[in-house]
């Protein structure tokens, strides 16, 4: 599974200026987020997010990388951590 990010704000054309889309670019502009998750706080569905998802990748605008299901023992803190120590890219 992966997840998301926004690398830059983009226009939206006509087809996305609901609200729903809004709130996945916010979402996305925050931290990294799954497609479900996107799912979830929208209310989009499932064709929706990844119709959107697809958009925005096509015009370089997000950020992949791979979910970690299990945070350890530390949960999200743990994450936030090892991105600090080991730059943002690091997932172990």
């Amino acid at each position: 599974m992966k997840e998301f990010k926004l690398t830059a704000w983009p226009e939206l054309p006509a087809p996305y200026q609901r609200i729903a889309y809004r709130r996945m670019l916010s979402d996305m502009s925050h931290r990294f987020i799954t497609a479900q998750q996107l799912c979830d706080s929208s209310g989009a569905t499932k064709l929706e997010v990844r119709v959107f998802l697809q958009m925005l990748a096509e015009r370089g605008l997000l950020r992949e990388r791979d979910h970690e299901d299990s945070q350890g023992l530390f949960g999200p803190l743990g994450g936030w951590l090892r991105r600090a120590w080991h730059g943002e890219n690091a997932t172990h």
